[in-house]
């Protein structure tokens, strides 16, 4: 596993593990699928893992802090959670040193540590980023002991570029893959300049780009590929990053075409996302623990050629960009 350098947070794996899916919304996972899920990832030599406190309610961030509990205790891995989404109304004045607070320390006790390694606004609404005194809240939570490195997570491109603005922002958790392209223009630039980690989430367009979806793919009711098709519970890019989900199927069979043999096309996709060297760690999710042990292997993969950079490019003004280049 080859490792990077992610802000002032300091080194991490390329390939991280994205905990979303063993908290909820992907169908129902039990208890002992998610504890394998996290195992194998750390086998496989990851060392970076990213939870949230509402994914599952706080389960996610519980089971991470169980299951890595010594090689927390040793600082053997960096954990990242996120904060704000409990707020109800999740509203920007929510955004205060109280509820931040509250929400930290109520992480820290279901990670079972007395100092978070690296907190995320969690995808707040864009007036957050214009409201100083949140990431001064945040500062203090710093100088308090509560947390050692704060970032944000993103919707858009435009945030996360307001976000950097900020001195104290280690690090922009951001939708970045085939589907995804825009960050690696004026943002990607923009971070390496400041020296902002990156953070790609969903870089598999929610089970798009592992080629096994078909449109005759049944979701869980409880599944959000299901529920959030059009947006109903929260932003629609992070649903199949966006794209119409038969749009999606039809790039996934264009981009087939440009895969070397022998290599899969979530490897294939891992890869490509980390031959941009602004990228500091890609977050795939799973609870498999195959799926997780082959997306740890991406990092040990050759670059890409830059005719197959190209050809990716293409299928994405082909099919995808009208999609969602103009909103994130």
């Amino acid at each position: 596993m080859n490792h990077r350098t992610l802000g002032s947070v300091g080194s991490v794996s390329e390939v991280g593990y994205g905990a979303w899916q063993i908290g909820g919304d992907w169908g129902d996972v039990n208890e002992s699928e998610a504890t394998s899920a996290v195992e194998a990832a750390r086998e496989a030599g990851i060392d970076f893992f990213d939870t949230a406190d509402v994914y599952g309610d706080g389960r996610s961030e519980r089971i991470v802090g169980d299951v890595l509990a010594d090689d927390l205790e040793r600082d053997a891995v960096t954990v990242a959670t996120k904060a704000g989404r409990r707020l109800d109304p999740h509203v920007a004045e929510g955004y205060t040193e109280e509820n931040l607070r509250r929400f930290v320390d109520r992480s820290r006790e279901n990670l079972g540590v007395d100092q978070l390694d690296l907190v995320q606004l969690h995808c707040p609404p864009t007036g957050v980023y214009y409201q100083p005194e949140t990431f001064a809240a945040l500062e203090t939570l710093v100088d308090e002991g509560r947390i050692a490195n704060y970032g944000v997570s993103v919707e858009r491109v435009e945030e996360g570029l307001k976000a950097i603005e900020y001195p104290g922002v280690e690090s922009v958790q951001i939708i970045f893959n085939p589907f995804r392209q825009r960050p690696a223009k004026l943002f990607f630039e923009k971070a390496a300049v400041r020296d902002v980690g990156v953070i790609v989430r969903v870089p598999l367009a929610s089970g798009l780009l592992t080629g096994t979806l078909t449109r005759d793919t049944a979701f869980p009711e409880n599944d959000h590929r299901n529920f959030n098709r059009d947006g109903e519970a929260f932003d629609v890019g992070e649903t199949f990053a966006g794209v119409p989900f038969e749009v999606g199927l039809e790039a996934v069979e264009a981009l087939e075409e440009h895969v070397p043999e022998g290599v899969s096309l979530p490897s294939f996709t891992l890869r490509w996302i980390l031959d941009h060297d602004a990228v500091s760690t890609v977050i795939p999710g799973s609870t498999t623990p195959e799926h997780v042990r082959s997306n740890a292997a991406a990092s040990d993969l050759e670059p890409l050629e830059e005719s197959t950079h190209d050809a990716v490019h293409d299928v994405y003004d082909e099919y995808v960009k009208e999609h969602v280049h103009h909103r994130w």
